[in-house]
């Protein structure tokens, strides 16, 4: 039987607002078409939706109406297997302001606003709608020590207790989930 799981790298809350932390920006002159694709998460805050789980990745796909296909997948250490859910993400106001809103379920939309992004699109910190949802992706399962400190560094100076951070493992291979 296949388990859903809902990542958080996209969702944060069924009943969230499409928001973003109060004096957190999020960047501007952003190219969706650069950050489709598949990302891993290297760290996040701790909640419910992603409990117990590691190798998360999310995979952004453009659709043909405009809106982005999210599939986000972990491995679930309690229960040994893997989980995925299929979701979906547009943006708020301007595709080149990198402030959007995810749903896995129905009508409900969580905010999802990538903080930073290095200029090669390898390495992104993203937000949820307040303090209590961050996370570090990359395009590889690690991230450079000196990129990994100045995103930490940012969200300390965000507000961010970044200590509050779970390093996520990324020890398993699955043909499915590859």
């Amino acid at each position: 039987m296949k388990n859903t799981v809902l990542l958080p790298i996209l969702i944060f809350g069924v009943y969230a607002c499409t928001t973003i932390p109060k004096h957190v920006t999020p960047v501007k002159s952003f190219d969706k078409e650069r950050y489709l694709g598949k990302w891993y998460e290297i760290a996040r805050f701790d909640f419910r939706f992603e409990r117990n789980l590691n190798n998360t990745t999310a995979e952004y796909t453009l659709q043909e109406n405009g809106k982005i296909k999210v599939k986000n997948s972990g491995f679930d250490t309690t229960k040994q297997a893997w989980s995925e859910v299929t979701g979906k993400a547009k943006f708020v106001g301007d595709e080149t302001v990198a402030m959007l809103k995810v749903s896995f379920f129905g009508p409900f939309y969580a905010g999802y606003n990538v903080i930073a992004i290095d200029d090669n699109y390898q390495y992104a910190l993203v937000a949820g709608k307040n303090l209590d949802y961050l996370w570090i992706l990359s395009r590889t399962t690690t991230i450079p020590d000196d990129s990994k400190a100045k995103y930490i560094e940012m969200a300390k100076n965000y507000g961010f207790d970044t200590s509050r951070f779970i390093w996520v493992a990324h020890d398993k291979a699955s043909n499915k989930h590859q």
